[in-house]
């Protein structure tokens, strides 16, 4: 009589969960990244929807948050491995190497901080404000004669937050979604969710 071999099945279970690639948590974003992010975004939100232009609560917001972007430019030299700029200044090979992990959907782990993309977005965003913060200075001291000039100039950089805020938004819901890695949610708790390659 031949005998059949049979197979256990409690062992299949343990064979599927070797093949699973174990995801593992990242300390990307350190105190000082998140709290001036959601400050900035707390003030943008502020001086362009509820303060009125001129007062001198508008005046205040705006220098703190230009105040908070200096510090956070500071934070880009001396700051935490992911806050400095060496980490995520948007060279081109790194904008290669971006674009050839977004076309598999897979985390960036070498850009696990600012993609060069998002990199991009934030140099705009933050010469935007320093701009503001600038010019609505320079019509308060009154050194240019020509005030209408720099009304206008800040007129029109303030507008542009109406177009580059919402771009950011978008895009970081975007790449939450196509990364499969939720983005908004690690700038709060600081933590991104990485899981390994599966060899090729």
């Amino acid at each position: 009589m031949t005998q059949h071999s049979t197979s256990n099945p409690a062992h299949e279970p343990d064979m599927s969960l070797s093949n699973t690639p174990k995801t593992r948590q990242v300390r990307v974003w350190d105190t000082l990244v998140r709290v001036t992010h959601w400050a900035v975004a707390a003030g943008i939100t502020a001086n362009l929807l509820f303060t009125e232009e001129g007062s001198e609560l508008h005046q205040y917001v705006g220098y703190i948050v230009v105040g908070l972007v200096v510090i956070r430019l500071l934070w880009g030299f001396v700051g935490t491995r992911y806050a400095r700029f060496s980490d995520f200044f948007p060279t081109p090979s790194r904008i290669k190497h971006h674009l050839s992990d977004l076309s598999i959907r897979h985390t960036d782990e070498q850009h696990l901080g600012h993609n060069p993309l998002a990199a991009l977005m934030m140099f705009a965003l933050w010469a935007v404000i320093i701009g503001l913060g600038i010019s609505g200075y320079l019509m308060e001291a009154n050194i240019f004669a020509s005030k209408d000039v720099l009304e206008e100039v800040h007129e029109i950089l303030a507008n542009s937050l109406y177009l580059l805020v919402p771009l950011h938004i978008i895009s970081a819901i975007a790449m939450s979604y196509w990364e499969r890695q939720n983005l908004i949610k690690s700038m709060i708790t600081g933590n991104k969710t990485v899981t390994p390659r599966r060899p090729q």
